[in-house]
């Protein structure tokens, strides 16, 4: 891969199915992200979130409400800005140019954030051999396997690099949905130690472009001076300030998602599809015809995330609805059907 060229491929590219299938049913049914199918409630925003710009009191609430929220010591060691991935590359330039090591595989704009900060970038999947690094990113619960780092490993391994001057970042993307006793967000005082939360994936509403990035007090304080004042938009605010708040709603989807990863688990299973890992967000697929999989559900207006440098491997969301329910069966009906009758050939 060249870190540096171009965009990378990811789900969730509507143009891109269109051109891949293009007879397919449509709608699509877009199965290819991690983003939850159930956002938190829309409701409607004052209209000054959207004429003036916004107040710096409301992003100190905001960072308030994420810091209790996420475990973070305190707001100091909270700085919110557009989306989680505006934040990679300037997460990595807090380090000069040295090694990165990447736990993967995983979410590949990590190694081309920090390509683009200057850093010799390898990726590794063994855990121990981030010892090395000058610069350890670590993706928790990974993406898109759902593996899980425990946390005392991962503080073992920022004391180390600590030690020497380094960093580790931990991505923290999926973990609202993940086994949060093992989220890094309390021990970010420390030092030497930034993790990342995403808003948009577990609250449904990506295109708000909210995320955030928990450390020390002072790393806070040098990316907050790289954004300037209103890095959030009011919106943004508005619903980050209003969702994060919601401990109710976010119980009980956690509790909703769960029933509905176990739902897909079964109805991969009826077909013969071996769910090999993933979160409550996203099922992580293994079997040798996962090329056959993705195109077959593709040509019928499902649209599975399937990664080039890994054709054994798909990633699938969840049905937002009865209906999607419904589609993505019916999808898998027919080609488990086709598959029979191929291999009933095959033997003739």
């Amino acid at each position: 891969m060249k870190l540096l060229d171009g965009a990378v491929d990811h789900g969730g590219s509507l143009g891109r199915a269109r051109g891949l299938f293009p007879n397919a049913r449509q709608p699509f049914v877009d199965l290819s992200t991690g983003i939850n199918p159930h956002s938190y409630p829309l409701f409607d925003l004052p209209a000054t979130s959207l004429s003036r710009l916004p107040e710096a009191g409301r992003g100190r609430e905001l960072t308030e409400i994420a810091a209790s929220t996420y475990g973070a010591p305190s707001p100091a060691n909270v700085v919110a800005a557009p989306g989680t991935q505006i934040l990679l590359p300037r997460v990595a330039s807090l380090m000069g140019p040295g090694k990165a090591l990447v736990l993967g595989p995983t979410y590949a704009e990590h190694a081309r954030a920090a390509a683009i900060a200057g850093h010799g970038v390898t990726e590794v999947s063994d855990f121990a051999a981030l010892a090395d690094a000058d610069l350890a990113i670590v993706v928790n619960p990974n993406n898109p396997d759902g593996r899980v780092i425990e946390r005392d490993r991962l503080l073992a391994l920022a004391t180390g690099l600590r030690a020497k001057g380094g960093l580790l970042v931990v991505d923290e993307a999926f973990m609202d949905v993940g086994p949060r006793e093992h989220s890094l967000a309390g021990d970010v005082d420390q030092g030497g130690i930034v993790v990342l939360r995403s808003f948009g994936k577990f609250f449904g509403l990506a295109g708000l472009r909210l995320g955030f990035a928990l450390s020390d007090a002072a790393t806070v304080e040098l990316l907050e001076t790289q954004f300037g004042p209103w890095a959030v938009a009011g919106p943004a605010l508005e619903y980050g300030i209003r969702a994060l708040a919601d401990i109710g709603w976010q119980d009980a989807m956690r509790a909703s998602l769960a029933e509905a990863a176990a739902r897909l688990d079964g109805l991969f299973g009826c077909f013969g599809v071996p769910v090999a890992g993933g979160t409550t967000l996203f099922r992580y697929l293994s079997l040798p015809d996962a090329a056959g999989v993705f195109s077959a559900l593709g040509e019928r207006g499902v649209l599975l995330r399937h990664f080039s440098d890994r054709p054994h491997v798909l990633r699938a969301g969840l049905p937002g609805s009865q209906e999607e329910w419904l589609r993505l069966e019916s999808a898998l009906a027919e080609w488990a059907t086709r598959r029979e009758d191929r291999s009933k050939g095959s033997k003739r």
